[in-house]
């Protein structure tokens, strides 16, 4: 018999600074992939190429910098004189595998490593104040921090200082994100105005492209149509009689994201194998937007499968968000809710 947990919405998740530190590393959709378990598309070969350059990347971790000044300690060298870069930096569009292969490098790398999503890290900040999470991150011979983006000035420049001093410190830095450092917070802020801390940004990585297209939509770009109300529960009783059930309205669980902080959306869904979503609107609040972006992300950290009710999930976000500032947020929660969907209503894997 499938088992009802508690819905999120009726959640409220502790989360202590000791467990943001532990929380650091990949979550169980990436926790055993490798480089060898990538498998590059041939009709990209920008993906073989990542596979090389990360390879050669992770034989640099834990190499201390050579002495000279800030780009003496930014850039160390090797034995022939030759440069190696602090930090590289996966850029590419959603679903061709990034996360995949950085998680490949945390796992590639020895020693202390810290593998975290943009907004886990700015929550280190504001937990462990800023001096002491540098103080704490020098000592690690890798920080990963995936999908990469500045939402609003603070971010910049907080996030400006935080790479400078780790690169300083002799740590390698690798990200993922959808959009070149140097046009980082473009359409979202007066990024114009905060071009020195985001080329400071952009200084400590090499960048690394990955073309291709979403392995989640290859010639599967539709949404699956949305069950009836009613029909939900029995239709995730039948199909996962063994499963750990979350059944919520959308509406409640809305509000409850707005007065649980972010950094706690991983605990939130701790513990369920399949989301009974029931009545899913569109969203118009931006602030509300965001914060289901971050919720999307942990659903498919976690693999929960999805039954829903309501709007299909390509038309949870206006048509103003899918084209404005953020869209490339959007995109990829509408890409990876409609794999859930797909896993929980037609049965279909989620790579």
């Amino acid at each position: 018999m499938p088992t009802n947990v508690t819905p999120l919405s009726q959640r409220t998740p502790q989360l202590g600074v000791g467990q943001l530190l532990e929380g650091l590393k990949p979550s169980f959709r990436f926790s055993e992939v490798s480089f060898d378990s990538y498998i590059p598309d041939p009709a990209h070969p920008s993906q073989e190429k990542a596979v090389t350059a990360l390879r050669e990347f992770a034989a640099t971790a834990g190499r201390k910098p050579a002495a000279g000044g800030f780009w003496g300690k930014l850039f160390g060298r090797g034995a022939a004189g030759a440069q190696e870069p602090a930090g590289i930096y996966l850029d590419g569009g959603f679903g061709v595998g990034k996360t995949h292969l950085l998680a490949s490098l945390y796992h590639a790398v020895e020693g202390q490593r810290a593998f975290g999503t943009f907004v886990e890290y700015t929550n280190l900040v504001g937990a462990l104040s800023f001096r002491r999470t540098v103080d704490v991150l020098s000592d690690y011979t890798l920080v990963c921090i995936d999908e990469f983006e500045l939402d609003d000035p603070g971010d910049t420049v907080l996030m400006s200082r935080l790479m400078r001093e780790l690169a300083d410190a002799g740590v390698k830095l690798a990200a993922t994100s959808n959009t070149l450092p140097g046009s980082l917070g473009e359409g979202r802020f007066a990024a114009a105005d905060f071009q020195r801390e985001i080329q400071v940004l952009a200084d400590q990585f090499t960048v690394i492209k990955v073309d291709g297209e979403d392995y989640r939509h290859r010639g599967l770009p539709e949404a699956p149509a949305p069950l009836s109300s009613g029909e939900l529960e029995d239709f995730a009783a039948e199909h996962y009689p063994e499963a750990a059930i979350a059944v919520d309205d959308f509406g409640p669980l809305c509000e409850r994201m707005t007065s649980v902080h972010p950094s706690r959306y991983r605990q939130l869904v701790d513990d369920v194998d399949v989301l009974v979503l029931k009545d899913v609107e569109t969203i118009e609040a931006q602030a509300l937007a965001l914060r289901f972006v971050v919720l999307a992300d942990r659903l498919y950290d976690q693999d929960v499968k999805i039954v829903a009710s309501g709007v299909p999930f390509d038309k949870l976000f206006t048509e103003e968000m899918m084209s404005g500032g953020y869209m490339k947020k959007y995109h990829r929660t509408v890409s990876r809710l409609t794999a859930l969907a797909r896993a929980g209503q037609m049965g279909e894997e989620t790579l």
